[in-house]
């Protein structure tokens, strides 16, 4: 074989001299989506250190989900949200652990390929009025001088032989298709948009050719603050999909909404608007989101929801109430609506109370109960995930909530936190032990509120 055959891994369009990449060192490197191995790559012509992350078996492989990110030391380390690579290196990460198997080529290019000092420069000249494409030009770059010869020779290396990439960026998949890679499929990134970062999004849409899953109206238009939920949402219904799939039970998610000092009611039994409309809207995307919606009876006594989904379009949760002792009323609302309510209580349950409910349309599961004369919520999952409801949204009450949590039965949070102090009743009504914790947690402002989303460990 020829030093320049197409078919060698170095092989190179970009000049006459072939250019080599050389793998150098792997490791195992274990992630909260699961375990990766990093490659070291060395190379001929710059003396960077490029890197690939893969997941699974690849070798050999065509339609490889392939992410080729360039370093963002601002947003992949410190969580700037003057840009989106920090998220979308997460989502790709994410994305390639829920197929099981990918690359993520990481060039060590930044700031699109000016470097780091550069870049800040770049950042000074924004904060001034320019837009990220003038701000470059203005320090003598190009707007993009990114060089994609080296992700190519590494995916060759890997024997990769075609992949869907994840990207919002046509001249990426132009570039890596001039240089004999077959891209089969683009893969659109969503962005988080936020006040930060909203212009900079604007001016990759508008000069530089990136495709976003927003109109360009959409993009002008909308609420930043609104729809910064909005992939995070989407993201944790593939995340809940593969856990059904691997559990068996449906995948459970603790929202509610709290004071900065962690109340979400002034009294016990009656309850307190704290959420601000923006973060309620939320609220009804991720009921919608989710197969059924679980609540415990002291939240149906104070609050008699309804439990629906009426800000947002979409279908309406499955409800179910736990309910040991069943006593929800004959004339709740949760009764009235087009769903049969689902009501979890114990074999101690008055069978009287069983027959007035269901004269009302609910439906009765008996389940065993905790040494407290509780529901098992364990076995009530269980029995969920055989009645086929793969996702389950829990809002509350304090005990319901504490339960899941000490139960180690909660896989997901997403929590509002709105400004305002209270000094009533906690979320969580006990100590727990061990604590549990959001694992790489996002922040997203909604309205004036903060949210707070990420699996639970």
């Amino acid at each position: 074989m020829s030093a320049t055959s197409k078919s060698d891994p170095h092989y190179s369009l970009t000049s006459t001299v072939p250019k080599q990449v050389t793998q150098s060192v792997t490791a195992r490197i274990p992630t909260p989506d699961g375990e990766f191995q990093l490659i070291h790559f060395r190379n001929n012509w710059d003396n960077k250190e490029h890197l690939a992350l893969v997941m699974g078996d690849i070798s050999g492989h065509n339609n490889v989900l392939v992410r080729v990110h360039s370093e963002c030391f601002t947003g992949d380390v410190l969580g700037s949200q003057r840009c989106d690579c920090g998220e979308q290196l997460a989502n790709a990460m994410q994305s390639i652990a829920a197929e099981g198997r990918g690359v993520i080529v990481y060039l060590r290019q930044e700031g699109r390929g000016i470097g780091l000092a550069q870049k800040l420069r770049a950042y000074n000249l924004q904060d001034q009025g320019y837009d990220t494409v003038d701000a470059n030009l203005l320090l003598g770059h190009q707007a993009d001088e990114r060089d994609y010869t080296p992700a190519v020779l590494i995916l060759q290396a890997l024997d990769v032989r075609s992949i869907r990439l994840l990207t919002n960026n046509p001249a990426k998949v132009e570039s890596l298709e001039n240089h004999n890679l077959l891209v089969e499929q683009r893969i659109a990134m969503q962005p988080s948009i936020n006040r930060e970062n909203a212009a900079y999004l604007r001016t990759k849409a508008g000069r530089m050719r990136h495709m976003f899953d927003l109109n360009g109206n959409a993009l002008e238009k909308a609420d930043p603050l609104t729809l910064a939920y909005q992939p995070l949402l989407g993201r944790m219904q593939k995340i809940a999909s593969a856990s059904f799939t691997a559990k068996g039970r449906p995948f459970v998610t603790l929202s509610y909404a709290q004071s900065l000092d962690g109340c979400i009611a002034a009294e016990a039994g009656k309850p307190l608007a704290i959420s601000a409309p923006e973060s309620l809207e939320m609220t009804h995307a991720l009921r919608a989101a989710h197969a059924g919606i679980l609540v415990g009876i002291g939240t149906a006594l104070a609050d008699d929801p309804s439990l629906t989904v009426r800000l947002v379009q979409g279908d309406n949760p499955q409800p179910v109430v736990v309910d040991s002792q069943l006593r929800l009323p004959a004339t709740a609302r949760l009764l009235q609506m087009p769903h049969s309510v689902w009501v979890a209580t114990t074999h101690a349950a008055p069978q009287e109370r069983q027959h007035a409910l269901e004269a009302a349309g609910a439906r009765i599961i008996r389940l065993p109960a905790t040494s407290q004369g509780q529901v098992d919520l364990a076995a009530l999952l269980v029995r969920l995930g055989e009645m086929g409801l793969t996702s389950l949204m829990v809002e509350g009450g304090p005990s319901i909530l504490t339960s899941f949590l000490a139960d180690g039965l909660a896989d997901y949070a997403v929590v509002t936190v709105a400004p305002v102090f209270v000094g009533g009743i906690h979320a969580i009504n006990r100590l727990l032990h061990p604590a549990p914790r959001l694992v790489n947690p996002q922040i997203v402002q909604v309205g004036p509120d903060a949210t707070l989303w990420g699996a639970l460990a």
